[in-house]
């Protein structure tokens, strides 16, 4: 993981981590659409840890500018894709319907 320099934290900028439920940022053109949607609010990537997770700065001030973006445009949003509980219900879908599916499979064999 790459450290925060002095210069970074004596400059005043924010940092952020940006994660995914999925391994998305992976391909590289979802990759570039999160960068260039953050880059609409100044934030820049630092690092890339895994496919998952994207370490963002942008400087301080670039707050004042919050108030002037696009609808929909969350300058802190932490959360890449499907949000946590839609993806913890989908797969909680996913098993009982499987399970259920193995299991009438199991009663008309038997």
């Amino acid at each position: 993981m790459t450290t925060y320099s002095a210069n970074d934290l004596d400059s005043d900028w924010e940092f952020k981590i940006v994660r995914a439920n999925a391994r998305v940022f992976r391909k590289s053109s979802t990759l570039n659409r999160l960068l260039q949607e953050e880059a609409q609010s100044g934030w820049t990537m630092v690092e890339k840890f895994d496919d998952q997770r994207i370490r963002f700065k942008r400087p301080r001030q670039a707050r004042l500018n919050d108030a002037n973006l696009p609808p929909g445009v969350d300058p802190y949003r932490v959360h890449y894709g499907m949000s946590p509980l839609a993806f913890i219900l989908l797969i909680v879908a996913v098993v009982l319907g499987l399970t259920q599916g193995i299991a009438a499979l199991i009663d008309h064999l038997f």
